[in-house]
């Protein structure tokens, strides 16, 4: 699977503790700044340091950290009309769309030891907004209605609570579902049919590849 590359990198992170001055870190400052290096660095000494942390505790740990980003389209961060960032992107650049909020949970709870069964990216229709919106779903048991992660609405609610949005599609590192109102959805192909996913994923590999180089 192509996220494995860099769950293998995040575990030798951790692990390595790298530092400001080394690999990854070093490679961030340089290219998007100190600030951006000391934010990248707090995510790297959360993901350290909460791994015992009961599972929906790390969902709240999660989505706080990363609903302070500040919302921005991507025409503002990237000039580009849709661009989903790594999560090493999104903290650098200090901005965020639905998106790549949902996208730095997703790989921030893998990292955490949060089963990618668990876990599904999901499409939606914003019903208040009248408009796509992206949020990332959590299943305790593969029957139960996910809890869901939003930046719209920082509480973690089960989407029988969440009436304004209207489920679309859902993905993870494998496979992609057409989604139903209640539970998880028809499964109808791999996560590769979505080339934002795959890019995004080719990115990833290169920032691992930085590290590496170090």
């Amino acid at each position: 699977m192509v996220w494995l590359p860099l769950l293998a990198w995040l575990a030798v992170a951790v692990a390595g503790g790298l530092d400001l001055d080394g690999g990854m870190m070093k490679w961030v400052e340089q290219k998007y700044g100190r600030a951006a290096a000391e934010r990248v660095d707090r995510w790297r000494n959360l993901m350290a340091s909460e791994r015992d942390l009961p599972e929906r505790d790390k969902l709240t740990l999660v989505n706080a950290f990363f609903n302070r980003l500040p919302w921005k389209t991507d025409q503002e961060l990237w000039g580009r009309e849709d661009y989903w960032a790594t999560p090493i992107e999104a903290l650098s650049i200090r901005g965020a769309d639905c998106e790549d909020y949902s996208i730095a949970k997703y790989f921030t709870l893998r990292e955490l030891g949060v089963p990618d069964s668990k876990l599904k990216i999901m499409y939606v229709k914003a019903l208040r907004l009248n408009q796509a919106h992206m949020v990332l779903t959590y299943y305790p048991t593969p029957d139960a209605v996910p809890l869901v992660l939003d930046n719209i609405n920082g509480d973690i609610l089960p989407a029988s609570e969440r009436p304004d949005l209207a489920p679309v599609y859902s993905f993870n590192a494998s496979s992609l579902w057409l989604a139903k109102r209640r539970g998880e959805g028809r499964r109808v192909g791999g996560s590769d049919r979505l080339s934002l996913w795959q890019d995004l994923q080719q990115r990833l590999q290169r920032e691992g590849e930085q590290h590496n180089d170090r």
